[in-house]
């Protein structure tokens, strides 16, 4: 009898009646309308973004962890959860969620006026509205502080100018929070789609997240009311808040990608007969396997750790980091080992591990690269900051 590998270590014993149950209503969401499609998805390279936002917001998800706006007001754990699956579809699709709850709708929930939030987060929410979040910039990523964007005062208007470079959803955004360098040092604005100034282009050739858009945000004399700018962000401490709230989802996601190889490999595994008898019965898969387990069970108790302390008010930044930067790592190693065990298989889309694995490449990149992450860990440890 085989033992599910999340089952080696109790996870499911850990987490509430509520939590298993949103968890389930995101997997059958996930079966029913994302796998089936989600490889030829990523070989076109084009997803249906506002249906795919609509049948999020029809389940609850899109700013599942924020409170009232239309908003569900669930616990950070459970969040994760939707994330894992949603990222065992796909690293992409859960990035169109990530982006919109975690960026966007949080910078609106967090830093935004009560009008603010009434006129954008309630269709949000339902996914009516898709929004992004432009803080990253052709030759500013790891270092945001160095930002070109400006927005400067015409009268009682601002007017932005710049580009935002790597920006999912950007294209398909009714929204766009942009962050941009004023007198008074960095702060957010809202830019709605349509604005005299602002254009999008989609990033192309990409062999990674391949099942999300990607865009170019370019701001060329942008003009906007005194009442776009968000009040209640002030400085780089704004945008780097939203950035935690988008990694630790990411910490619950890597692990359902990295979940979804080793399901998919160790049912091949069974199959696959090399020498007359399974692949699986091997003691060198089985080794791979059971290394491969190890890392994703301390994965996933990591990753419930880290949701306890959030929901508790306890999570601080370098923990999230930690954890970013372990299960994103993990996971890729995960991946790759699979592609070893399906063999020629293992690089078809027939099978999800290429697919993951590509992604999780992305993965590792974004919300922060495991260089910067492996460095505030050791500004943690040491006292001394090292990224210059």
């Amino acid at each position: 009898m085989r033992v599910h590998p999340a089952a080696l270590f109790g996870f499911d014993d850990l987490l509430t009646d509520e939590e298993r149950e949103i968890r389930q209503v995101v997997r059958q969401l996930c079966d029913r309308e994302l796998r089936p499609n989600v490889a030829r998805w990523f070989e076109e390279s084009h997803i249906p973004a506002r249906e795919l936002a609509r049948q999020f917001g029809s389940i609850g998800v899109l700013g599942m962890h924020l409170d009232g706006y239309g908003c569900a007001g669930l616990g950070a754990v459970a969040y994760g959860l939707a994330c894992l699956e949603m990222e065992a579809a796909d690293s992409g699709l859960r990035s169109l969620v990530s982006v919109q709850g975690s960026l966007a709708m949080y910078a609106i929930r967090a830093f935004g006026s009560e009008d603010q939030k009434q006129q954008w987060l309630p269709g949000m929410a339902a996914g009516e509205h898709i929004g992004c979040f432009g803080l990253t910039e052709p030759d500013f990523g790891s270092d945001p502080a160095g930002m070109r964007t400006t927005a400067k005062r015409d009268g009682a208007d601002w007017v932005l100018d710049g580009t935002k470079m790597w920006i999912t959803n950007g294209s398909v955004a009714d929204i766009a929070v942009v962050w941009a360098r004023t007198d008074d040092g960095v702060r957010g604005f809202l830019v709605p789609a349509g604005t005299r100034g602002y254009s999008t282009r989609d990033i192309g050739h990409k062999f990674s997240l391949r099942a999300s858009v990607t865009s170019e945000l370019i701001l060329d004399g942008v003009r906007l009311p005194a009442e776009a700018m968000l009040p209640e962000a002030r400085g780089l401490s704004g945008p780097l808040r939203c950035l935690d709230e988008a990694r630790f989802g990411i910490v619950f996601g890597a692990m359902g990608a990295a979940l979804d190889c080793l399901e998919t490999t160790i049912a091949y595994a069974g199959e696959r007969e090399v020498f007359a008898k399974p692949l699986s019965a091997y003691q060198l898969t089985q080794e791979k396997l059971a290394d491969m387990a190890l890392e994703l069970g301390k994965g996933l108790l990591l990753a419930l750790h880290l949701g306890r302390r959030k929901e508790a008010g306890t999570l601080v930044s370098e923990q999230v980091s930690a954890g970013k930067l372990n299960n994103v790592r993990e996971a890729l190693d995960i991946a790759r080992k699979c592609r070893t065990i399906l063999g020629a298989s293992g690089i078809t889309l027939e099978y999800p591990v290429i697919r993951h694995a590509a992604n999780l490449e992305s993965v590792l990149t974004y919300e922060g690269t495991s260089e910067i992450h492996t460095l505030v860990l050791g500004r943690a440890l040491t006292g001394i900051p090292a990224f210059r």
